[in-house]
This record gives C-alpha cells, structure tokens and sequence, in this order.
C-alpha cells in the first residue's frame, strides 16, 4: 500500500551550475513520479516534493549524493494521499526552476553565500536553546513572524511581532522604513515555517543594525516535532501545497478568525473573485462571500 509523504528541505550553498542541477532534479524527480515545487540559484536550492515514501527514498539518497546538499535538513511530513500512479495529490505538478533567489526577498544583490550557508546570519538557536533563551531572558525577547501576515493569522508564536506584509519582498522595505528601529536593542528571534526565510531575514536585520538576532534552527516544523502544542507555539502551520495547514497535536489551538462572521477556523482560501489574488482565513460557510467584503 501506497505511504504518502512530502519532504521540505534546503540548502544555501555555492552552486556553479544552476541548470545542471534543475535538469538533474527534474529529470529524476519525473522518473519516480515525484509533484512539488523546486527553485535553484547559484545561492542553493529550496524545495517540498509528494509521493510515494518508497520514491521519495529513492530521490533522497541521490539528493545526498552531490556534496552540497550532503548535510541538507529534510523535513517529513504525512501526506494527504497519492492517485493510483503513485504520484501526490497534495501537488498539481512537478515545478523546477532556476531563479535569481531561492526565497525571495527582492535583494539577491545583499545575500552572501558559502560552503557553510549564509553569511551574516543570526545565532542558530534549536527548540531547546529557544527555551533557554527564553528562561535566561524572559520577556525581553521578541519572536518576529519571517512569513506572509496571512500565515500568522491561523498560527503563530505568542506574542510575535507580526509584521504587515504580503509576499516575503515587503521585508526590505519595512526594515529599511525604521519601523522596528526599537528592537534593534532586543534579542530578536526570527522564526519561520522550514527556517529557510529567517535565514535570510536574519542576515538582513543583522545588516541593518540589529545588535542580537537569532534563527530557530528548522523553523516552526523542527519546533512542532518536539514540543507540539505544549510550549510556545499557537495554531495551526500554514503550508503551500493541498494540505492547507498542518497541525503538531490533538489539540491544537484555533486561532484563525473568519473574515466572514468571525467564526474561529483555520482554513484559508483564494478570493472567489477571478481578478483578485488575495488569500483570506474563511470559514466553509462564508467562502463564497465576495471579495469587497472580505477586504473591508
């Protein structure tokens, strides 16, 4: 029987050949039925597949194969469910692109890159040391939510700075308006969903004079895998593929509010309107409410 699974996995490393490795992955990634989303830059690779836990397998040993990508944290998670060849329902295709940023922020030009990762970057803090952190320090620290504010509103650590922002490009422009100007003397823990968007985040605030920044090492995932819903973490973690959002326990918080009726739900979905492209937390019963109502 068929055991679906969906890997979520990176890596910031030199890479000489881009193209090389998206033929590579695309090719093996179509040979064993694989569907996700996969983007390469000469700064690394960044990626979710679906399928088959026999396939993934397969694609995992020679993912590990090339150097770089030896030490990669992959990330598992259950599946929803695959079709009868196999291949990810979660996924509507198998995507392999190279572009200019394996997460974009907007500023390729700023992010430094070597063997070891990103250059610059804030203090790697696992779920552990973010709770001895937070024993030693209190409240004194600040969580700062690195993901789109949509992603926030189902799922978040208490009490985040959750910044205003779309798509990960509004980061810049936020940070460079000064409107955190008054964390920059505050151990400042930036946390996202894989831990790939704090990486750069972190070494953008780090660049802006942000004296003590630190990254929760595998992102909210990693933190979810050990303490589930008895530490920190409120809600449900918003997720780019069919599944919608995962949940670490049981009983995981509901946090989300409708923008419908103001029901408590932690579903989202596209604005039934073809010609916007917003994204809101709705409940089942108001996701055909139109958008002007959503956005009032």
């Amino acid at each position: 029987m068929a055991t679906p699974k969906i890997v979520l996995f990176y890596a910031f490393t030199p890479l000489a050949d881009p193209d090389a490795i998206r033929v590579w992955q695309r090719d093996i990634g179509e040979a064993l039925g694989l569907r996700g989303r996969l983007i390469i830059s000469k700064d690394g690779i960044n990626g979710t597949l679906g399928g088959d836990i026999g396939a993934l397998k397969k694609w995992l040993r020679s993912f590990r194969s090339y150097q770089p990508f030896a030490d990669a944290d992959i990330k598992w998670s259950e599946g929803t469910g695959v079709d009868a060849q196999g291949r990810s329902v979660d996924f509507p295709k198998l995507s392999v692109k190279v572009r200019d940023e394996i997460v974009s922020f907007g500023a390729p030009g700023e992010l430094r890159v070597d063997e070891n990762g990103v250059v610059g970057g804030g203090t790697r803090l696992t779920p552990e040391e973010l709770h001895g952190l937070i024993d030693e320090r209190g409240e004194d620290v600040v969580f700062f939510d690195g993901r789109n504010a949509l992603e926030a509103q189902i799922g978040r650590f208490r009490g985040a700075v959750v910044p205003d922002t779309e798509t990960t490009r509004d980061f810049v422009e936020l940070l460079d308006s000064g409107v955190y100007d008054d964390l920059k003397d505050k151990p400042v823990v930036t946390y996202c969903t894989g831990g790939i968007r704090c990486e750069v985040l972190s070494s953008l605030m780090t660049a802006r004079g942000f004296g003590e920044v630190y990254q929760l090492e595998g992102g909210i995932v990693r933190y979810g895998e050990k303490y589930g819903d008895d530490g920190l973490w409120d809600g449900s973690l918003y997720v780019f593929d069919g599944r919608g959002s995962v949940d670490f326990s049981d009983h995981a918080a509901v946090i989300g509010e409708c923008v419908g009726c103001g029901a408590a739900t932690k579903r989202t979905a596209n604005c039934p309107d073809p010609s916007c492209r917003s994204q809101f937390v709705v409940c089942e019963g108001c996701v055909a409410v139109p958008c002007t109502a959503h956005a009032a």
